[in-house]
């Protein structure tokens, strides 16, 4: 009788096995910057050699919940997602920002422009860990302006832009009128800019400055959203927005090859 043999794997193995499992979903928090902790989604069923990272930041008020639907659908298309929980921010779809949470109880200021160390700190965690095939920044409103400004001023931070309903919403900051317009002059990757339809006047002005002849725009031919909540199944022209990301993402960012 034959002695049947029992596979045995090793430890660092195992290890190595159930922290690629953590990877794949689920609740994670990282440092920013100034090392406040924040909290983000992982939405990664893809192996990172297969797949680009998106990641999602959402509008004044919001929290990472904006993404609870849009992630998914990225998923199924082939992506993987990171959606982030900026310092300035409140909540949405019943999920509370818990780095805004955090910065609150530690008096650190909420404006937008300080949600910057968090954006940029996602970004390098994306480009660590999922990022073999390349990170895209995916802005709304207000993220929408600075994931702009830092595909301009840092080079090498993103690989890809989607920006939707940006603008320049930094004057109460401290910034120039044409702050967002002038960092987009040094744009080299493709970049998308999306908006409700009386909102591309708002953005015109960015989407010229941009050298880099892979850019895109969309405006729809309907009223529109504002922000990242246009592509959202209840509203009925959710299909014409997710349609223009997905025809950017294939262009330029194809998966499968």
């Amino acid at each position: 009788m034959k002695k049947m043999c029992k596979s045995i794997v090793p430890p660092v193995l195992l290890l190595l096995l159930a922290s690629t499992a953590l990877q794949a979903a689920g609740h994670i928090t990282f440092p920013s910057e100034d090392g406040l902790p924040v909290s983000a989604e992982v939405y990664a069923p893809h192996a990172s050699a297969a797949a680009p990272v998106i990641v999602l930041f959402h509008q004044a008020g919001a929290s990472r919940g904006e993404y609870v639907e849009i992630a998914p659908w990225l998923n199924r298309l082939g992506y993987n997602c990171l959606a982030v929980d900026q310092r300035s921010g409140g909540g949405m779809n019943g999920v509370a920002n818990e780095t805004a949470q955090r910065a609150e109880k530690k008096n650190l200021p909420t404006g937008y422009v300080d949600a910057l160390p968090d954006i940029r700190a996602a970004l390098r965690y994306a480009r660590r860990h999922y990022g073999e095939r390349g990170v895209l920044a995916w802005g709304s409103s207000y993220s929408a302006a600075l994931v702009l400004q830092l595909a301009g001023t840092s080079p090498g931070l993103v690989d890809g832009v989607l920006a939707f309903s940006p603008g320049e919403y930094f004057r109460r900051a401290g910034k120039g009128a044409t702050w967002i317009q002038s960092s987009a002059r040094d744009i080299r990757v493709p970049v998308l800019i999306a908006s409700a339809r009386d909102e591309a006047g708002e953005w015109a002005g960015i989407f010229a400055a941009i050298e880099s002849k892979h850019k895109v725009a969309f405006v729809p031919a309907t009223a529109g959203r504002h922000g990242s909540r246009a592509l959202w199944s209840r509203y009925r022209d959710s299909d014409a927005y997710r349609e223009a990301v997905q025809a950017f993402l294939a262009q330029y960012f194809p998966v499968g090859r």
